[in-house]
């Protein structure tokens, strides 16, 4: 009992300080590590677990819309960098530069990529000359440097790992529907997989991409009240492709430029999972994206039949697709328990010489704590369906937490006062002014997180000056 409490008091209560109960998450679950390189993590076993099945079950939904997967250098020519405006000006702050080659300065600097929308640019100029070239629809998993001033872990780091789609389409109207269609592709994983509800919509222009047409994002909410921006889509227009001359001929034989899109998704994602769904005990993982999705506890394991009956029921559930391991180390059970808690498993089985005897096991579950005794012959039907549910109530809890948390206001002291008291979503009109966006920035510290899809008329006026109301805003504190 000493040991399980110790073990639990690692953790600090996220209502006393969510920062640090947060760094205390990553910390003890092993989820990281703190990297010499100043602002950089390292990712271990169980972090980058969670990230193989993200990237597995997000590609094999990308590959189903048609994309392919290509690797781009690192190394982007300043040259290159600077052909885009816009572009450039957007990323200059957070650029690493690399101005040596082995002993010799470079002729010309390089980039260490912030993003690669140059250098598939300078690729589809290449590539692509007919219509009949098109669409391209690109996608590479790599890593990314941008050099930030405040780092934190999976949330902000000065390298992290992401998945950065490209793609290049004949006209606009098939490059806006393959931008809705990767943002709704986003928002379907996030629900359906990480169990975290969204809010898809479009950025305003003071926070869209650099160089972008238009950007639109799925906004989630932390556990804290704040927002995390967790899938950006981006129509390009056709700026990218008059800057770095990509033309096509059309059926006509008339020469016209394409019309591009990006998209993408980063390890910030894991950040995401421990902060919607993670306790006072622990982190909590949704089944679809859990490394070990249950873990057998021996109990009583010096006793005869025990471990062999414990390896037997892995057996089992790894043929009915669990992904499953035995905790058959000398530590407590009570120690065990609190371990498995913490890293957030999300089905203990617990196995005795008792539950052997009456042909029973208890089956603990980490979202609702609830024990439920199982026949041990029913366990590869039990275990997946108790899986499902667990799966769906984290994607209910989730929901009723972002709607308790979602406020509406009409005049601008109720919303100032919601912000600074209610942490959360807080809706309201907006005329469109950017004026608008940097008062309020000002006055609460909140931004403008997106303008809904689903629009609604909560007034004609804008919250800020008055004018006429011309879009519904999500408004919040984020990260």
């Amino acid at each position: 009992m000493a040991d399980e409490k110790k073990q639990v008091e690692q953790i600090t209560s996220m209502s006393e300080d969510f920062a640090q109960w947060y760094t205390d998450i990553v910390s003890k679950a092993e989820l990281m590590d703190y990297s010499s390189v100043k602002g950089c993590m390292i990712i271990k076993p169980a972090g980058y677990a969670i990230w193989e099945l993200i990237q597995k079950q997000l590609d094999a939904m990308f590959k189903e819309t048609g994309v392919e997967n290509v690797y781009m250098p690192m190394f982007i020519p300043e040259s290159l960098l600077e052909k885009e405006k816009d572009h450039v000006e957007g990323f200059a702050p957070e650029v690493a530069w690399v101005t040596y080659g082995g002993l010799e300065p470079l002729e010309e600097r390089l980039c260490v990529r912030p993003t690669s929308e140059t250098l598939f640019c300078d690729f589809y100029k290449n590539i692509i000359q007919s219509y009949r070239d098109l669409p391209k629809v690109y996608n590479q998993w790599c890593s990314v440097v941008r050099w930030e001033k405040t780092t934190r872990p999976f949330l902000r780091s000065r390298e992290f790992l992401w998945q950065e789609g490209h793609t290049a389409h004949a006209t606009a109207e098939e490059a806006q529907e393959r931008t809705e269609q990767m943002l709704n592709l986003y928002a379907d994983f996030c629900e359906q997989v990480l169990a975290i509800p969204v809010v898809r919509g479009r950025k305003t222009d003071k926070e869209k991409f650099a160089g972008a047409e238009a950007t639109y994002t799925i906004e989630a909410l932390m556990h804290d009240g704040k927002a995390l921006q967790s899938g950006t889509s981006h129509n390009f227009g056709d700026g990218f492709a008059k800057a770095f001359g990509i033309q096509y001929t059309d059926k006509e034989n008339k020469l016209q430029y394409v019309h591009q899109t990006s998209w993408g998704m980063t390890t910030r994602l894991i950040g995401a999972i421990i902060m919607v769904h993670g306790d006072d005990s622990g982190l909590k993982l949704p089944p679809r994206v859990a490394p070990v999705q249950a873990v057998i506890v021996p109990i009583m394991q010096n006793k005869e039949g025990v471990l062999e009956k414990a390896a037997e029921l892995k057996d089992r559930l790894v043929k009915a697709g669990i992904r499953v391991k035995v905790d058959d180390t000398d530590k407590r059970p009570g120690f065990k328990f609190s371990e498995q808690e913490m890293r957030g498993f999300p089905v203990r089985i617990e196995c005795g010489p008792k539950d052997i005897e009456a042909g029973t096991c208890v089956v603990v579950r980490r979202d609702t704590h609830e024990k439920l005794t199982v026949a041990i012959d029913a366990i590869e039907t039990e275990i997946p369906r108790i899986l499902d549910d667990i799966q769906k109530n984290m994607l209910e809890t989730a929901r009723a937490h972002r709607d308790s948390h979602t406020y509406d206001a009409t005049e601008y002291g109720e919303f100032c006062e919601t912000i600074n008291n209610k942490p959360g979503f807080v809706r309201a009109m907006w005329c469109g002014d950017r004026a608008c966006e940097d008062k309020i920035k000002e006055d609460t510290g909140a931004t403008s997180r997106c303008m809904p899809f689903a629009q609604e008329k909560l007034s004609d006026k804008c919250i800020c000056c008055g004018k006429p109301a011309k879009a519904l805003v999500y408004w919040g504190r984020a990260y």
